[in-house]
């Protein structure tokens, strides 16, 4: 049933962050916001999706290899929940939009958030059907040292911004019916990857090249820790 723009849940559903990137390499910048927007958004759990080539980094020259990508992603996301998956290797999706349409028919139980950094936003009308992507689920736009007025004025920022949906409202989010934009406030980390990869260019030479252990999506963290909400 669906009210002025909203959606009401009927069913309790597991709240899941998905954190979509080439993680090359993860660092302490992933954890933090992944954390943060646990808190704010109310999240079960945060998946990281290790993507095992961006479409719109093709051809970059220092792109480590996938295995030493998911390990470092797996060694920063110890003792948190996190899921990190090598999803879209396994299925082989190579766009976000197909990805998503494949995780929400895989688990139709469960609802699904983006986490899309604003460094990103710039570039989000290159994605492949970005628009289809926006109508499929709500998106978290999380704040990234210096791109709030680039962010802002991102191209794609025309379109969604008729979707902004009020701050107060991040943690109900799952009584908004996509598109809904959050633009959220957070405290920033300015780790990056790209600085990181310039200080150790080959830092993925000392990385495992295969986790010892991928997580399988879907299934519930209580196996190993207490999965309760996480309290705004």
């Amino acid at each position: 049933m669906r009210r002025r723009g909203r959606v009401l849940a009927i069913l309790p559903m597991a709240r899941i962050g998905l954190l979509g990137g080439s993680f090359n390499p993860a660092h302490g910048g992933h954890r933090h916001i992944s954390l943060q927007a646990m808190r704010v958004l109310g999240l079960d759990e945060v998946w990281w999706l290790v993507s095992p080539g961006n479409p719109l980094k093709e051809g970059a020259t220092d792109m480590a290899p996938y295995g030493a990508r998911l390990a470092s992603a797996q060694r920063v996301a110890r003792r948190a929940r996190i899921r990190v998956s090598d999803f879209e290797a396994r299925e082989g999706t190579r766009f976000t939009v197909d990805t998503v349409r494949l995780l929400k028919r895989r688990y139709p139980n469960d609802q699904f958030m983006w986490l899309l950094g604003s460094d990103t936003l710039p570039n989000f009308h290159k994605w492949r059907d970005w628009r289809g992507l926006a109508r499929q689920l709500p998106i978290a736009v999380i704040p990234r040292p210096g791109y709030d007025s680039v962010a802002h004025a991102a191209r794609a920022m025309s379109w969604l911004r008729r979707f902004v949906r009020p701050l107060s409202q991040a943690n109900n989010w799952t009584e908004w019916s996509a598109p809904a934009i959050f633009l959220l406030r957070l405290p920033r980390d300015p780790t990056s990857a790209t600085a990181l990869r310039a200080h150790d260019p080959n830092w993925h030479r000392r990385t495992q090249n295969a986790p010892s252990r991928v997580a399988r999506l879907g299934l519930p963290l209580s196996s190993r820790r207490h999965l309760g909400r996480t309290p705004s």
